[in-house]
């Protein structure tokens, strides 16, 4: 899992855990990560419970912004995923990235407001790092992806609206709904100026 990192903290901005995990190292490179028994983000929808124990690092930041990270697992149980989310309350909330879904890996995005929306994306190669790219102007959000090894352009998954509040929490997440012991990594997690993903969608 290893690849070229840069500051896992931007711009001085301290992060905090909701759902901190049993295990967790943290440098100025990267975030390694190993889930916790049965850990998940899901608000009703169709299987009727509801979960909001997954592990989330996370920043405030207000207005419109991109946040960009790059990560990989070891991806073995059914639900096991990783990858950003933005987060305005337990019943408002978007997550985004790689889960195993019937023995292979897809990259799809979950968007919760007071209930769980499941949108299933393509399948993605299991040994290679992912690029994530999560954009918020104003109440929506755009949700793009790439191999974090290649220079490819990002591909544009979701775009959907979700809150108009000025405060988000924003950064890497992952759960392991069925088992414990989910090993991630993520580096290069960086806040940026928003992107114009209208000119790409």
């Amino acid at each position: 899992m290893g690849f070229n990192m840069q500051s896992f903290e931007t711009d001085g901005a301290a992060m905090s855990w909701l759902n901190e995990p049993p295990q967790w190292t943290e440098t100025g490179g990267g975030l390694d990560i190993v889930t916790g028994a049965e850990t998940d983000f899901w608000q009703e929808t169709h299987y009727g419970f509801r979960h909001d124990n997954g592990h989330f690092r996370y920043r405030l930041v207000s207005g419109d912004f991109t946040a960009e990270t790059v990560f990989s697992a070891r991806y073995e149980s059914l639900y096991d995923q990783a990858g950003l989310m933005i987060r305005f309350s337990e019943r408002c909330w978007l997550k985004a990235g790689v889960e195993f879904v019937h023995g292979r890996c897809t990259i799809g995005t979950v968007l919760t407001r007071i209930k769980s929306d499941w949108a299933i994306g393509p399948v993605v190669a299991t040994d290679r790092p992912i690029r994530l790219r999560l954009t918020r102007r104003d109440d929506t959000v755009c949700v793009q992806w790439g191999y974090g090894d290649a220079e490819a352009p990002f591909e544009t998954l979701r775009l959907g609206a979700l809150s108009s509040e000025a405060e988000a929490m924003i950064g890497p997440m992952t759960c392991s709904p069925t088992r414990a012991g989910l090993v991630t990594r993520f580096t290069d997690f960086r806040i940026l100026p928003p992107v114009d993903f209208a000119a790409e969608v």
